[in-house]
């Protein structure tokens, strides 16, 4: 949800797709994203398009955003006409989703159900702040139909919460997965931050190790981003604090990497580690394998078909749209055949399972035969007609898919 997107086209007041994508609806895994656009208090690190209370101001609430995201399912519904498929995963993602009351996330659930239809064995993602979730709020959620919780640990180590903004106590994390598991929950996630100013390697270490202490079954740890606009970036332009070191973000990969892996932990995606295949998340394994989806809430983007479309940011003209019954997107845009090759290429070779050669264009396997040779490709892999990252290669991600989409 961070970043602007960009000016692309009027989406339909209607909602109504381009013939190419309702064309090829249905022929791809599809889920729902639903954003809840609250938080309590704003972290200094954060540009997601998040509101507090006194940010929101008229047209919108927590107490009657519900109902909105359920008038956009069923608009959704009619635009789809059926012909997505069911739903196989849903992710409620934030902002702090865990502000609404659970039986308000379970009526969200409800409504997709009956408007688009979840298959059998859906997964049901909610992402929480461990200080918004208690052990009777888990259970709740639990019985209403989620399957798996997120929560955001970030650190196990007061002073580096404290330049993140972060307000749950240390230990509050990990009690919430103890909670989680006595609720029914097979499928449990921390996730970190690391290089945030003033972190140690010892600061790191500590908090994968209380993390993996704590017993989840997933961990994702993202390198911490400065995003233009926000406290931290400013704090970091005054001098207050230094700007996190390429070669430090480097370290604390590795030192993630070996501590995951040693626990039992593989990578599957370069920021992910699971403890088996059905503990990854499968959501975020449709977005990186080019599956539909549709976002439901103000500033959430969709996908169907080689369509991408945004809505409108703000939730106060997000509820008055919806309301209307027009359709709540900003704007859209149609991928072009190499722009669908393009992002192929980006996200699968993100993967532990890899890019397919034959994605490649001729020059593209030429970089990935010069990626082998230079170590940050795996040359048995390469073999087998697959570009798979290394260890080495993890690190320089970036690099190595912008030389094999050139």
């Amino acid at each position: 949800m961070a970043g602007q997107p960009p000016a692309g086209e009027a989406v339909p007041a209607d909602g109504r797709l381009p013939e190419t994508a309702t064309g090829r609806l249905g022929s791809a895994p599809f889920g729902v994203y639903v954003h809840v656009p609250f938080c309590l208090t704003r972290c200094g690190y954060c540009d997601f398009n998040t509101y507090t209370a006194t940010e929101l101001g008229s047209g919108a609430s927590r107490e009657t955003y519900a109902a909105l995201a359920i008038d956009e399912i069923r608009f959704a519904a009619k635009v789809l006409a059926g012909r997505a498929g069911p739903v196989q995963t849903v992710f409620f993602g934030g902002g702090t989703p865990t502000l609404l009351p659970p039986a308000d996330l379970a009526a969200i659930l409800r409504a997709i159900d009956g408007e688009l239809g979840l298959a059998d064995g859906v997964e049901v993602t909610a992402e929480a702040n461990p200080e918004t979730v208690d052990e009777r709020t888990l259970a709740q959620l639990r019985a209403g139909g989620f399957t798996r919780i997120s929560l955001g640990m970030q650190s196990a180590v007061p002073h580096v919460l404290a330049v993140l903004d972060r307000v749950h106590q240390p230990g509050r994390p990990e009690q919430c997965v103890a909670w989680a598991r006595a609720a029914g929950f097979d499928q449990v996630s921390l996730d970190l931050i690391y290089g945030t100013p003033g972190e140690s390697d010892a600061d790191w270490e500590m908090s994968l190790d209380r993390a993996l202490a704590a017993g989840p079954d997933h961990i994702s740890a993202y390198s911490l981003i400065v995003e233009d606009g926000t406290r931290l970036a400013a704090r970091i332009r005054r001098g207050e604090l230094p700007m996190p070191d390429d070669d430090v973000l480097a370290d604390r990969y590795l030192i993630a990497d070996a501590r995951l892996s040693a626990a039992g932990l593989h990578w599957y995606e370069v920021s992910n580690w699971a403890a088996s295949p059905a503990a990854e998340c499968r959501h975020n394994r449709l977005y990186w394998t080019g599956g539909d989806w549709w976002g439901i809430g103000p500033g959430a983007h969709s996908h169907a078909g080689g369509t991408r479309w945004w809505n409108v940011r703000h939730p106060a003209a997000y509820a008055e749209r919806v309301s209307a019954g027009l359709s709540p997107g900003q704007a859209r845009e149609v991928l072009t055949d190499a722009e669908r090759s393009t992002e192929k290429i980006m996200l699968a070779t993100r993967l532990a399972s890899g890019c397919p050669v034959q994605a490649l264009s001729p020059a593209g396997l030429a970089a990935a035969r010069r990626a082998a040779a230079d170590g940050l490709a795996c040359q048995e892999a390469l073999g087998l007609g697959i570009v798979r990252l290394t260890r080495a290669g993890r690190l320089l991600a970036d690099a190595v898919i912008r030389d094999l989409t050139d």
